[in-house]
């Protein structure tokens, strides 16, 4: 009997997707969405997930509207038979049983970023500023929303932060454009997107316990460089990260798409960077081989530290590629406010500033916000998905006033400590192992103050995920500043 299903590779927003038979691994919030709409398209869906805690009324709504739902452990063991196309959640790592099932018999596997491009409207779709990146991906992102806005034009910040992009794409309400963050998960099996512009921010050890292979780095980094392909515009790249110039130099990008880069020096022709305090743009102006336009200055930013101010250049690159005036550059970024456990002052107590940036999840990240303090208690650990800190400490020792480390992976960097700045203090507050009078941000703030002096700063900047002792980077941030309040009296 002759198989009548559409193809899937062929199929887009106003085809008929009736006979499709999609299975979707994961739903959280972009696997909830993509099950969703591919349900609302007439598709055929079975959602599996292994881990049940928080989705059983997701369970119980994909069911209701007609999808097969597989949930608890086990149930992502065995690819379903008869599927036309897989669509993974991010995380799911590339050599995952199901993942690896899939394309040994041939089905496509999408990442909801792919499912989202396909499904765009052919005739009023939004154009996508798309940002990756180890680090500073949302505060960028979230710059670019401001300044879009600023300018007139309807944008949403979506993808990684903010709203799923299938969500987005089939929003019957029209965008103008599109800021979206995409991390190296989304952009695994992303094919065909072609983004208007795209930036990628910087190229630093993370995740590469994700990665399989001899060269985990290298294959993050072309995760990365996938959001160069097929460029309308302009890839905007780092000037002082040499591998994401790389990555635009190997990206097979359309014809008249430009390089730019973006410096915290004085700017080249093609370049966006800094002319003392003021941001200026030698790249989108016709008299860029003579002078350069001022876009504002580092006191309209919210902070002045330098990979905030890196973030506000990458921002203004991919809204100058889109047309946006200088104006609405300066508008929009003097009207940003970080986001919280972004570098955020929780206290200052009798001379120690106490700092929250629980979004330093990785070591590229943590090094930026130490940096920017000197002498600093530095309070670090939890997950190093397989980075190490050795540079990082090298960079760093000889503003550290000492190290309160706590999690799971907390020996990694107190070997570094050991073998690079073997004179500093450490406390090490264990894994969290602790009775109910007292949580793990308890013991680690009451360590720090044994530490810190009239004059230092106390930093958290874990350098590492949060999962082993919170749920998510924004609640460790949260217990941090609760315990910082309780010990200081503002409570």
């Amino acid at each position: 009997m002759a198989d009548h299903r559409p193809p899937v590779e062929s199929l887009g927003r106003r085809d008929a997707w009736e006979g499709v038979r999609a299975v979707v691994a994961g739903f959280g919030v972009s696997g909830f969405a993509a099950a969703d709409n591919l349900l609302h398209l007439g598709a055929t869906v079975t959602a599996l997930d292994e881990s049940p805690a928080g989705k059983e009324e997701k369970a119980e709504l994909l069911e209701v509207l007609g999808a097969t739902v597989r949930l608890g452990e086990g149930t992502t063991a065995v690819l379903p038979d008869d599927v036309d196309v897989l669509v993974a959640s991010p995380g799911w790592r590339p050599d995952a049983p199901l993942l690896a099932q899939a394309r040994a018999r041939g089905v496509p596997v999408w990442s909801e970023v792919e499912l989202a491009w396909r499904l765009r409207d052919p005739e009023s779709a939004a154009p996508w500023l798309a940002v990756t990146g180890t680090n500073g991906k949302s505060t960028t992102v979230l710059m670019l929303d401001a300044i879009l806005r600023a300018a007139g034009l309807a944008s949403v910040a979506a993808g990684n932060i903010g709203l799923p992009l299938v969500e987005v794409v089939m929003d019957p309400a029209p965008y103008d454009v599109l800021a979206v963050e995409l991390s190296s998960f989304q952009l695994h099996d992303t094919r065909s997107m072609a983004a208007e512009s795209a930036a990628v921010l910087n190229i630093a050890e993370d995740h590469l316990d994700w990665y399989a292979g001899p060269d985990p780095l290298g294959a993050y980094a072309a995760d990365k460089g996938r959001i160069y392909e097929n460029v309308q515009r302009a890839c905007v790249y780092n000037v002082a990260d040499p591998e994401t110039e790389r990555l635009v130099r190997e990206a097979d990008v359309q014809e008249g798409a430009r390089a730019v880069g973006f410096t915290l020096g004085m700017p080249g022709v093609g370049m966006l960077g800094l002319v003392e305090d003021i941001l200026v743009d030698r790249a989108f102006i016709e008299e860029r081989g003579t002078s350069a336009a001022e876009l504002c200055t580092i006191d309209d930013l919210p902070g002045s530290s330098p990979h905030l101010v890196a973030d506000a250049l990458a921002a203004a690159a991919l809204a100058r590629a889109h047309g946006v005036s200088q104006q609405a550059v300066r508008d929009g970024l003097r009207g940003f406010r970080l986001e919280p456990h972004r570098t955020e002052v929780v206290a200052e107590h009798a001379g120690i500033t106490w700092v929250d940036d629980s979004k330093a999840t990785n070591p590229h990240a943590a090094l930026a916000s130490l940096q920017a303090h000197d002498p600093v208690v530095w309070i670090a650990g939890g997950l190093a998905k397989g980075a190490s800190f050795d540079g990082l400490v090298r960079a760093v020792r000889d503003r550290l006033r000492g190290v309160v480390l706590l999690g799971r992976d907390r020996a990694v960097i107190a070997e570094a400590l050991a073998r690079h700045a073997p004179d500093v203090p450490v406390i090490d507050v264990g894994a969290g192992e602790t009775g109910p009078e007292q949580a793990p941000m308890e013991r680690v703030v009451e360590a720090a103050a044994t530490l810190a002096r009239p004059g230092d700063t106390v930093l958290l900047a874990p350098g590492c995920a949060s999962m082993d002792l919170f749920p998510s980077y924004a609640d460790r941030g949260e217990q941090f500043a609760a315990a910082v309040r309780r010990r200081t009296g503002r409570d």
